[in-house]
């Protein structure tokens, strides 16, 4: 998560009003981190496995 999400998320909890909402808020924002993060797993997977099926001799790397 990026430092300016990070200080919106901060601030969003402090601007609510219970608990409850707080606890629900945080699982929420922990699924969607989840979710995304399970997402960019299976897109390097899914790019390893067609860079091999096409014969690329060398690893591809995810940040080119």
């Amino acid at each position: 998560m990026l430092l300016s999400g990070a200080l919106i998320v901060v601030a969003a909890l402090a601007l609510l009003p219970g608990f409850a909402m707080r606890g629900v808020f945080t699982a929420a924002g922990l699924a969607v981190e989840l979710l995304g993060l399970g997402a960019m797993a299976r897109g390097h997977m899914v790019g390893e496995k067609a860079a091999a099926k096409l014969g690329a001799s060398t690893q591809m790397r995810s940040y080119r």
